[in-house]
């Protein structure tokens, strides 16, 4: 009699857990189903569970429900037809991206040029100028000034010590400034060799200025004077240019071409290649020079930057002329190439 009464309780119990386990067997199936079409392919219409199939959005018609992209239909026209995802995926990795413009569109043709947008008026002067007290001044308004010595050395060769020097000085505005530039050679005592040059320079791009003004040579021989028009600046790769054309009395010209590389080793140790040359298109015996090719210098120094404003450096250069000069220095017993070891300093400030 309680065997049977214990039966007769446990089988509601039975029933209820059976019914629990189907439950939680049947939804662990239906997410798998559907887990699997979010990241695959989509789930058959005869896997999908029925209330999915036919019970639509609350406040959407069955049609609407088929296809959310599709436009309710206009008597006279065709409806538009539904996009599926695959369709908008297949459209998207098609598309050309390389048409696909920046922000802004293009830059303009004179994007370069630092005068473009204000035709050269700042905030002190011209069209744009505000009156009163200044409350704000731009750095392009300010003068800045620099002094660098990029050669500072004695050198060392078969044929007799000298000591040289290469620097410029620049004082002035982002815009337009002005700038001396000197280089030379001392030896035994005496100036064999010097070029001055003062200039005004005027930005043309963001990296190069236009130079003119009037160039000075003394030394060995008569000075010479001479108009000079010209660029220097950064060329792509960080080589830094200087090219000058120079227009002296009784129909004298000349080209100074000049190139320079920095070659960062560590944050202090830098290895400077250098390359420099002179053309003349006439003679003019009286200063050793011939029309042509007349010298050219190629060198090699590795500094020390104890700071950024002094390096200490070693480095060999090698000099040769060419052409009439050599002929020249052959008739007067100077040599026409020869090694120099040097060593020297580079500041600036």
């Amino acid at each position: 009699m309680s065997a049977s009464i214990r039966t007769e309780n446990s089988m509601p119990r039975f029933k209820t857990l059976a019914v629990i386990v189907a439950m939680l067997g049947a939804a662990n199936a239906w997410a798998q189903d559907g887990h699997a079409g979010h990241h695959g392919a989509a789930p058959a219409a005869s896997d999908t569970p029925a209330a999915t199939q036919t019970m639509p959005m609350q406040g959407m018609s069955h049609e609407q429900h088929q296809g959310h992209d599709a436009s309710p239909p206009v008597a006279g026209k065709e409806p538009m037809k539904a996009t599926s995802p695959a369709s908008t995926a297949g459209d998207m990795a098609g598309m050309d991206h390389g048409d696909m413009q920046m922000q802004g569109g293009s830059a303009p043709a004179d994007a370069r040029d630092p005068n473009a947008y204000s035709d050269g008026f700042t905030l002190g002067e011209g069209e744009y100028a505000l009156p009163g007290p200044r409350q704000l001044r731009l750095a392009d308004e300010h003068v800045f000034g620099a002094v660098l010595f990029d050669r500072l050395e004695r050198a060392y060769g078969r044929d007799g010590d000298a000591t040289s020097y290469e620097g410029q000085a620049w004082l002035g505005t982002t815009y337009n400034r002005l700038v001396i530039k000197a280089e030379g050679d001392y030896a035994d005592s005496r100036l064999e060799d010097a070029r001055t040059e003062v200039l005004w320079g005027h930005a043309i791009a963001s990296y190069w200025d236009s130079q003119f003004g009037v160039r000075f040579d003394s030394g060995e021989g008569p000075d010479r004077t001479w108009a000079a028009f010209g660029v220097q600046g950064l060329a792509p790769y960080w080589f830094e240019m200087d090219a000058t054309a120079y227009l002296g009395e009784q129909g004298r010209t000349a080209l100074r071409l000049s190139a320079e590389y920095e070659l960062l080793l560590s944050q202090r140790v830098v290895l400077q290649p250098r390359i420099e040359a002179n053309l003349y298109g006439k003679s003019d015996e009286a200063r050793g020079i011939g029309s042509g090719l007349s010298d050219a210098v190629a060198g090699l120094r590795l500094r020390y930057e104890i700071s950024r404003q002094f390096a200490p450096y070693v480095g060999v250069e090698w000099a040769g002329k060419f052409g009439q000069t050599a002929d020249i220095a052959r008739a007067e017993g100077a040599p026409r190439n020869e090694t120099l070891w040097v060593a020297g300093v580079r500041f600036w400030f």
